[in-house]
């Protein structure tokens, strides 16, 4: 069945499947194609993405199990380390078949001596699922040439539409058109990433497997509201929970944080509606992963940058100047984060993590506040709810 899945607040196409894509765009507004894709039997469904974590949680643990060392991408896609697997196409068969009997998830498998070159092998798997069953080997010279000249270069990773069009300019139509330029031209008239993707292409690795992800330089949580607002204490709301979702990443990844910025804005694509954006960066007495330190951060930051009369969309939470624990050097006399936050903040996890996301919280987030996303076509959390458990009757 044709399927697309919307935006935040339910606002535009995010994502077809392959059967929807011949009847909507991507980032079409959903109030506009709704009545289109009814016709043509389109079911569209709200993201739903404490659904997608937890699938994805569980399509990375069946294959880690199977892998010497993996890498986590995105959450649809890993690369994982062969060296020493004697039968590769066969592991590749059975990882393939491991994660549709765990988890009901179709995958598709590509199998080469560089990462930009099994991103297409995995391409030609899924294009060409019914003659190599999902799962491509390009590790031979001749597979790996074969598949180069079938591919356009718009496929190969990190080429995206503009670098397409310069290299078609160029007369670079194709994958190995791409693999056969000169590496230092490539550098000189693009950049450096473009060097290595040709040699990538060529079976010389470039990018190695980073089995732990780096701390990221700076942490956002953004959403739209599911109305417009016009009063302090509801975007007070918001605010407080932005922050307290940045903070639990944060605080996953073992930083801390020296700044942090809080942004508001009015809609921008309604011509009937005013104007408005601000934002302002708060400066932190010392580094911290406190939640309600940052949140009182935050909350000053708003009240300076409020201004009343305005319909306010959205909210952002921004924290800025990341530093890892017992990794960065102060003055001196500089305040220090209590070590009474750090247990604090300890158990609040510990908790959240046991018993869901929620079950302790800053007394300012609401549980179900009325300025929530809209989420009118949200599937059920069918592995994260027990109250939304899929009901099996037997007979």
């Amino acid at each position: 069945m044709p399927i697309v899945v919307l935006s935040n607040n339910d606002g535009c196409i995010i994502a077809r499947s392959a059967d929807a894509k011949p009847f909507v765009k991507m980032g079409e507004p959903y109030h506009k194609v709704r009545s289109t894709l009814e016709r043509h039997g389109v079911l569209a469904f709200s993201s739903n993405y404490a659904l997608y974590g937890d699938m994805s949680e569980r399509v990375m643990t069946v294959i880690e199990g199977l892998v010497p060392a993996l890498e986590i991408y995105s959450i649809d896609e890993a690369f994982a380390d062969m060296t020493g697997v004697a039968d590769r196409e066969a592991l590749g068969r059975l990882i393939r078949a491991r994660v549709l009997k765990l988890t009901g998830i179709p995958t598709g498998v590509g199998i080469a001596p560089s990462k930009t070159l099994a991103k297409l092998a995995n391409a030609a798997a899924k294009r060409w699922q019914t003659q190599t069953g999902g799962v491509v080997d390009v590790c031979d010279p001749d597979r790996r040439d074969k598949l180069l000249k079938a591919m356009p270069v718009g496929e190969v990773w990190g080429v995206g539409r503009r670098m397409n069009a310069h290299l078609t300019a160029m007369g670079i139509i194709t994958a190995w058109d791409l693999a056969q330029a000169d590496a230092w031209t490539l550098r000189k008239q693009f950049s450096v990433l473009v060097e290595k993707t040709a040699r990538e292409l060529r079976g010389t690795p470039c990018l190695a497997l980073e089995e732990a992800a780096p701390a990221k330089q700076e942490i956002c949580s953004s959403r739209a509201f599911g109305q417009r607002l016009y009063e302090l204490d509801p975007i007070r709301e918001a605010v407080a929970s932005y922050t307290t979702r940045a903070c639990e990443k944060l605080r996953a990844q073992g930083s801390l944080c020296r700044r942090v910025r809080v942004a508001i804005r009015t809609g921008m694509f309604n011509p009937d509606e005013i104007k408005f954006a601000r934002g302002v960066v708060c400066d932190l007495p010392y580094p911290s992963d406190d939640t309600r330190l940052i949140i009182r951060a935050a909350q000053q930051g708003l009240e300076h940058i409020f201004r009343p009369g305005y319909a306010y969309a959205k909210a952002e939470i921004l924290l800025l100047d990341l530093c890892q624990r017992g990794q960065f050097t102060d003055d001196l006399f500089a305040e220090l984060q209590p070590s009474a936050a750090q247990k604090v903040m300890g158990v609040l996890d510990a908790v959240n993590g046991r018993w869901g996301r929620g079950t302790l919280r800053p007394a300012r987030v609401p549980v179900t506040p009325h300025w929530g996303m809209k989420q009118a076509l949200k599937s059920p959390n069918y592995t994260t709810s027990w109250q939304q458990l899929w009901p099996v009757r037997c007979r």
